[in-house]
This record gives structure tokens, sequence and C-alpha cells, in this order.
């Protein structure tokens, strides 16, 4: 009656697991075709053009899998994260392995202990029991210590991972103008700020977790192993053997899409994050257009397309999950049971000699081995999980990797404009000279291939104060970012000042974080003014040049700590900028706009003092205001011609 009773219930579990694994899966079925439908509904709902703008910079890409490309780029990553052999986060991966050591150890000591406790009771042995409880209380803070110490050593070869790949990966971000060029320049990533925060993060904890799920699960198997080998015999490690390789194949192959499905979610959040970011960037010229309602869709539909993407994977989670429980810890265990019988349910001599007690003790020890190698083989199938896991997130920080090595030797990539294919970026020859700006048939060329100017030829020597204008679109700004080189060369040769000795101040200033005087001397520290001479004494000066020492007082000094672009206003922060660019006092100083919120007395001070100083100008304004200042002007017609004259011989045309 008991036997047909068990199998009644083991058939009932095998009906209701196949009666869950197809709900589940019609479930899936069913909402995949309900977000088509809502999908297709939302693109007629005038939505095609916020769905293009958010993906038009996703590329095609092969999905992250587990093979030999995987690990070569996880064996790059790795040697950055741990650069030598002989180093701190070497000793960590070791303090790692030695508590791992330690806690199977401990199992496997708890195992004999929690064995002659059982057996002390059976045999009703007070002494023997009261000895092995003692002999177990006194072990628990050696087994408490080991557990911390390796909590500790997986935190700290968790941070200096990420430590290592976080500057390793910033030494090439902030080289020179790379960072500018990823987001201007190269359209391969559009969120590099979640790269660089976020996936590094996750990719390193990915690492560590890994490393832990992998070392401790094939410690156990091969003390396990060892030790049934000799108790049991070959029969029952070769089931669970065979079992762990089967399990393991059919795991690895359906868990295959969870590394695509990862980078892409972490993708997806990327441009959320993104599109949130341009409304607080944005958001006094958002306020007014009265763009909230515009922007609330562009955001929605960002967010739309993440939880979808969200929801599909967690709905292919959850299958996976089912049979994650199934194969990896319910017949792993079940097979494990098997494998621990076949001694006692065998015609074994040797067990038939030995008394009820004895037995009981040697199936508790061998039982609770099985179990735990049952536990090991499960463990080290759910670390395929995490492995597909890595993938994904290892695809990720490799392609910012690449793209920064690619920026920093000076290849982008970037969608040109039809009909430029023929024009090739970094074709032309960078000269620095001191005294001199010359631009030697130069073609003003924008990084996606529109020509504003086929051939820009113009000689400027220090002392030509030199004023740039023209219409809007005409090029203006291209030349000074050509200039600067922020933009690539498309041809012909450029000859400049060296780097510090032209300086560009911008409509816009940029305010640092820090206090007041790192507002002057940026992007100088205050240890390296005062190594240059520069006191807190001539700083002041140059706020008087500005009329601005009032701030001093109003502030509470140099020392003073703000959120400068807040309580500064704007015409406070264009004189700020004025200042910086006395502190560095260059060869040639770009003007853009720079005094547009300064009164005209203020900025008629400020240029008398740039030329008492013997600062070069190039400036960029509407004012006639400033004509006075300037020798020569450049105009752009805004059709790609130019001309470039004294002012004395055709103000009125240049004005006009």
């Amino acid at each position: 009656m008991a036997v047909s009773y068990s199998k009644y219930l083991t058939r009932n579990n095998v009906y209701a697991a196949s009666g869950v694994a197809i709900a589940l899966w019609i479930i899936y079925r069913k909402q995949k075709r309900t977000s088509a439908v809502r999908g297709n509904s939302r693109k007629k709902q005038n939505n095609e053009e916020i769905h293009y703008m958010i993906t038009q910079k996703t590329n095609k890409k092969k999905k992250p899998q587990i093979d030999a490309k995987f690990f070569k780029q996880l064996r790059q990553l790795l040697r950055i994260g741990v650069p030598k052999w002989i180093s701190t986060e070497m000793g960590y991966m070791l303090l790692v392995a030695l508590s791992l050591i330690g806690r199977s150890v401990c199992d496997l000591w708890m195992i004999h202990c929690f064995s002659q406790i059982e057996s002390a009771i059976v045999l009703m042995d007070q002494k023997s029991f009261y000895k092995s409880i003692f002999d177990y209380g006194i072990a628990m803070p050696l087994v408490s210590i080991i557990n911390n110490m390796l909590k500790f050593a997986v935190g700290e070869l968790k941070i200096q991972l990420r430590s290592n790949v976080t500057t390793h990966l910033y030494d090439y971000y902030l080289k020179k103008y790379t960072y500018y060029h990823m987001s201007n320049l190269d359209n391969r990533i559009a969120n590099p700020d979640q790269l660089l925060t976020t996936d590094i993060d996750k990719f390193c904890e990915c690492v560590t977790e890994l490393y832990c799920n992998v070392t401790k699960p094939l410690l156990d198997i091969i003390i396990y192993v060892s030790k049934l080998n000799t108790n049991m015999g070959i029969n029952s490690v070769g089931l669970m053997t065979g079992y762990l390789i089967l399990a393991g194949f059919v795991l690895t192959y359906i868990r295959k899409p969870i590394a695509h499905l990862t980078a892409n979610e972490q993708k997806l959040e990327g441009e959320f994050r993104h599109v949130n970011g341009r409304i607080i960037t944005y958001s006094e010229e958002i306020a007014f257009y009265h763009g909230n309602v515009k922007e609330k869709m562009t955001v929605l539909a960002s967010f739309n397309k993440l939880i979808t993407h969200i929801r599909k994977f967690l709905r292919f989670k959850t299958i996976i999950g089912f049979f994650d429980n199934i194969i990896a810890k319910y017949f792993a265990l079940s097979v494990g049971f098997i494998a621990m019988s076949l001694p006692f349910l065998s015609d074994n001599h040797e067990l038939t000699k030995l008394d009820v007690a004895e037995r009981s003790k040697l199936y508790y020890q061998n039982g609770s081995m099985m179990v735990r190698l049952g536990q090991a083989i499960g463990r080290l199938i759910l670390a395929g999980r995490d492995l597909t896991k890595l993938a994904g997130y290892t695809v990720r920080v490799t392609e910012l990797q690449n793209v920064l090595i690619d920026l920093n030797d000076g290849r982008y990539q970037k969608d040109m404009v039809p009909g430029s294919e023929h024009l090739r970026p970094n074709s032309g020859r960078l000269i620095f000279k001191n005294n001199i700006i010359k631009f030697d048939k130069v073609p003003v060329v924008t990084p996606n291939g529109d020509v504003l100017i086929k051939e820009l030829s113009v000689e400027i020597y220090s002392g030509m104060n030199v004023l740039v204008c023209g219409p809007n679109g005409a090029g203006k700004s291209s030349i000074f970012r050509i200039l600067g080189e922020l933009w690539p060369l498309f041809g012909g040769v450029l000859t400049k000042p060296p780097r510090g000795k032209l300086f560009y101040v911008p409509q816009k200033p940029y305010m640092s974080l820090g206090n007041l005087r790192d507002q002057i001397i940026y992007p100088h520290s205050g240890s390296e003014a005062l190594r240059r001479g520069y006191t807190d004494s001539r700083l002041e000066g140059y706020l008087k040049n500005v009329h601005l020492e009032y701030l001093l007082e109003r502030e509470g000094g140099f020392d003073a700590v703000e959120d400068w672009l807040e309580v500064l206003s704007g015409g406070e922060k264009q004189r700020i900028a004025m200042a910086r660019l006395f502190y560095h006092a260059p060869e040639f100083a770009i003007l853009d706009e720079c005094t547009s919120a300064v009164a005209l007395d203020v900025e008629e001070s400020m240029y008398k003092y740039c030329k008492e100083v013997g600062i070069t100008l190039l400036t960029v304004s509407h004012r006639k205001s400033l004509w006075q200042h300037h020798e020569y002007a450049l105009y752009l017609d805004g059709r790609g011609d130019y001309s470039f004259k004294p002012i004395e011989e055709g103000t009125e045309k240049f004005g006009s």
C-alpha cells in the first residue's frame, strides 16, 4: 500500500512538473504575441520618429557567446585586473582559495562531528554525546572566522579588480581629447558613462562570484569524490560524474541567449540614463520651449523599450530557472541518493557485518558527503549561468576598450554624408611652431563629411588680432575646433603653437568643482599655481582686471566652495573665464562670443589688457564695439568662400 501510494505521489509530481512547464510556455508565447500586438499599435501612434532616434546608434552586432573569442577577451581584461603574478590581487585570490579550502575542511569536520553526535544518541552514550557537543562548540569560532575572512577576501578582490580596470580605461578615456572624440566623432558607443561605472562594476562582481562559484564546487568535488571512492566504490562516483557531464551540456545549451540578453539590457539601461541626463543638462532650454511633452514622449519611448526587454528577459529566466532547479538541484540530489544507496542495497558482506549503529553512522557520513557532492555539482552547473552573464559584460567592456584604443590612435567610425566617401580623416599634417597660426590648403570639414570650406589658406602671426565673422553655420567654430585638434584634419598643413600656448574661451564657460581659486587657475591645481609663482594676491589682481574683486568678500575668499555654475551669473562666469585667460597668458587666445553678457566698458578694459600683455586675439563676435581691438578680419560667407583682409580696407563690407 505504501509502495503504491509512493508511486502515485511520484507520478503526480511528474505530471505536476510537466503541467507547470507547459503553463509557463503558454504564458511566454501568449505574452510574446501580446507584446508584438502592442508594439505594432504603438508604431501607429506617431512614435516611429522617436523610436528611430533612440535606436539609431544601436549597431547590429554578433550576440555574445561562450566561445574562444570570449575567453580571449576575458583573458585580456583579467590581465588588466591582475597585472602581475606577484601582486595584491593575486594575494587576495590566494586568500580566497585558502578560505575556500578551510570551509571545505570545516564541512568535512562537521559531517564527522554530526555523525558522532547521531551515533551517541542512537547508542544512548551520554558521555560521548556531551564530548561531541563540546568539540562542536569549540570549533564554531574558527568556522565563523573562516567564513568572514572569505567575505572580506572576495570583497577586496572585487575592489582591486574594479580599481585596476577603471583606472586603465580612464587613462585612455581622459588622454588628450578622447573623451570628446568618443561623443562627437564616433558613434559606436552612445553611453560611455554607463560602461565606465555600472558595467565595469558588474563585470568585476561577476568575475569574483564566478571564481568562488567554480573554485569551491571543484574543490568539494575533488574531496568528496576521493572520500566516496574509498568508502563506496567507483560505481557511485561514476554515476554522479556522468550526470555532471550530461547536465552541463544541457544547461549550457539552453542558457546561450542569456549573454546577449544581459548585454542588451545594459545597453538599454545606458540609453535610458542618457535620455534622462539630457533633460537635466538642457532643462532651461527645454523649459523655454515648453518641450516637456515632447521630452516625456522621448523618455517613455526609451523606458518602454527597456521594460519590454526586461519583461522578455524575465520570462526567459523564469523558464530557464525551472530547468535549472530540476536539473541542477532536485535531479542532482536524487542522483546523489541513488548513488549513495548502491552499496547499502547490494550484497555487501562488509556492511552486513556491521551493527545498525555503525551502518547508521556510515550511512550518515556517506550520505552527507553524497548530498554535498550533489550540491557542489549543482553549483558548478549553475556557474554556467554566471559565465553566460559574464560574457555579456565582457563584450561590453571589451568594446569600450577597443573604441578607446582606436580613438587614441586616431581611428574613428561615424556615419558620413553621401558623397564624402573620398574624404580621409587625419590625412593632413600638423606642425607645432611658436608665434604663428597657418592654414595651408586645409579643408574645413565636419566629422560627418560635410564640407564647409574646400580649402582655407590663412597666415596669422603674433600681434595680428583677427576678428572672425560671418553668418551662422559658415564654419567659424569649425575652424577653431580644427585649430584646437578636436576635429581631424582632412588634408592640407596646419601650423600652430604648441599646446598650452593657445587658449580657448567659449561663450558658456566651464566652471569646475572646487573653490574660487580653482575657477581662475583651471585646469591647474593650487600647488601647481604656487609653484609657478601665482599667489592669491596675483589672482586677486586678475579679478580686479575683470571687475570681480567683490566676489572675495561676497563668497568668503578664494577657499570658498560653491556650485559656481549656479552661484555666478552669466556675465560673472564670462568674466571669470577672462581672468582664467589672464592667468594662463597664452600666445594666442580664441574668444568665441565670450563677452556677450558683459557690459561694454568692462569688455573694453579686458580687451585692452590682452593687448598690453601681448595676447594675440582671434575673436568670434557680432559686436561692432570689438572691431577697434582687431587689425584683421576673416569673413566667411556661408557658401564655402572666405576673405582675409585688414579691417581698414573694407570695414563696411565686413560689417554688412
